[in-house]
């Protein structure tokens, strides 16, 4: 992995991690995802407009993506319904590393190095041990722990077929153009059969999350599919996992979550598998 791909996809991380925040702290988690969503819609139409055409081979990567993402918003809602920010956020990023990089490596085909191996190891692992963080009350909270895994489950498959989807389209950024914009159409429609009165609230207080969660979340992601064509799936999304750093540290000093000794020593695992990473040769 090169410095260029390392640097960007870190700061991919930092995005990510803010977004997620804003969803987390909001009131209505529903209106901030969906105003969080639709506040793609821009950007896609501009890297839409700016890119060339994606090679038909890309059509189908698109279509099982919007399913995948959807799957993994609609999730992540619960999750955060079930628990913190520090708690859920980490499990779900922290779970997708390992399952990519055992697809890669049994299904695709995929070499790595030993170095980058022990790297994903260590983040995936460090990450899901926060599973083990207990609530407030001292009890482990176990149902946002699943729903937290099962969209780390959705992270993986989607990660994997937009890393692929985006190679077949020929561009990455008019790739995840098309997947956001048509991502974005369909929790539209969703959210205005399911809870129409989401909009009314969008429009009294979603506008500034329209604006700056969804030129976050945006870039966040667009930078990572344009990493997926640079280097191994597998190493990106590992990497692209750092985010659970900001994002403790974002739960602690701005949501005021409580700070423990587990949470701790799984950033720290998360750190050292990021220099692992770096110092593998690109």
């Amino acid at each position: 992995m090169t410095t260029t791909v390392f640097f960007a996809v870190i700061g991919a991380a930092v995005l990510h991690a803010a977004w997620n925040a804003l969803v987390k702290g909001g009131t209505d988690k529903l209106m901030s995802l969906t105003a969080v969503i639709l506040g793609h819609a821009p950007f896609a139409l501009v890297a839409i407009a700016l890119s060339p055409p994606i090679a038909g081979a890309a059509i189908p990567y698109i279509a099982v993506g919007i399913l995948l993402h959807m799957g993994y918003q609609f999730f992540l809602l619960y999750a955060y319904a079930a628990g913190d920010l520090t708690q859920v956020y980490p499990i779900a990023r922290g779970s997708a590393p390992l399952i990519v990089a055992a697809v890669s490596i049994t299904v695709l085909g995929v070499s790595l190095a030993m170095i980058e191996l022990v790297a994903v190891l260590i983040i995936g692992i460090g990450i899901v041990s926060l599973a083990l963080v207990r609530r407030a009350d001292g009890l482990r909270n176990g149902k946002a722990a699943m729903f937290a895994l099962i969209t780390g489950c959705f992270i993986a498959s989607y990660s994997l077929v937009d890393g692929l989807g985006a190679r077949a389209a020929g561009s990455a950024w008019a790739y995840f153009g098309w997947l956001a914009l048509c991502n974005s159409a369909a929790l539209a429609i969703v959210v205005a059969l399911r809870a129409p009165q989401t909009y009314r609230s969008l429009w009294r207080n979603g506008r500034g999350l329209f604006w700056i969660g969804g030129s976050a979340s945006y870039a966040a992601y667009a930078i990572v599919t344009w990493a997926f064509t640079q280097a191994p799936i597998a190493l990106v999304t590992a990497l692209r996992e750092t985010s659970i750093i900001f994002a403790l540290l974002i739960g602690v000093f701005f949501l005021k979550e409580r700070l423990d000794l587990m949470k701790l020593l799984s950033t720290t695992a998360v750190l050292i598998g990021a220099a692992l990473l770096r110092l593998a040769k690109p």
